[in-house]
């Protein structure tokens, strides 16, 4: 096996896997975040907490591992960009040290789309900041904006990230269930904003 596949993979699941949300909260307000409200350590979930500058600090370093990665890898390996990508998001959502329980990924997939193109992450940023006005759903907003990014991709970019972007938009599905569920049954929370 090519021994830059596994440092790859080292570093981009390490940096992924980097619980921001739990040790900020723990930390700061000598708190759980997974004992509170959905127990998710997403920028969402501690923005429950009635703490916003934890929140904002959440969502900021969760990006920021998912651009890091993703810039190292282009910098010194930029054939195995999606690679490092997925396995980063992958890292978020399914961190070993919290028993593979982690985030939904949406605030490191910004990060990682930073770090692939500009484009893709003012897309997302003006769909999300557009649908959450819209329809007040931080769920709702992040399925549907990954999909437009996706699209986006697809048709506008000429470029080998049509695939990753897609498997992003399919997990964020997956991550997001129990939040479809809820929209379906008229039970999900709305954001203020």
């Amino acid at each position: 096996m090519d021994i830059n596949l596994i440092f790859i993979a080292f570093y981009s699941y390490f940096l992924g896997s980097i619980p921001f949300g739990l040790i900020l909260t723990k930390i700061f307000l000598k708190k759980d975040i997974r004992q509170v409200g959905s127990g998710n350590i997403g920028t969402t979930n501690v923005l429950r907490t009635g703490n916003k500058l934890l929140a904002i600090l959440t969502l900021v370093l969760d990006m920021l591992k998912g651009f890091i990665s993703v810039y190292l890898t282009m910098s010194f390996y930029e054939n195995l960009t999606s690679y490092s990508a997925l396995i980063c998001f992958i890292g978020h959502i399914f961190p070993v040290w919290l028993k593979f329980k982690g985030g939904k990924g949406v605030a490191t997939y910004i990060g990682v789309i930073l770090a692939l193109s500009y484009k893709f992450f003012l897309i997302f940023g003006a769909s999300w900041i557009i649908l959450s006005l819209l329809f007040r759903f931080a769920s709702l907003s992040s399925i549907l904006s990954s999909m437009i990014v996706f699209l986006y991709g697809y048709f506008f970019q000429l470029n080998s990230f049509s695939l990753l972007l897609f498997i992003f938009f399919v997990i964020i599905l997956y991550t997001h269930r129990a939040n479809i569920v809820r929209l379906k049954n008229l039970k999900e929370n709305k954001i203020k904003l």
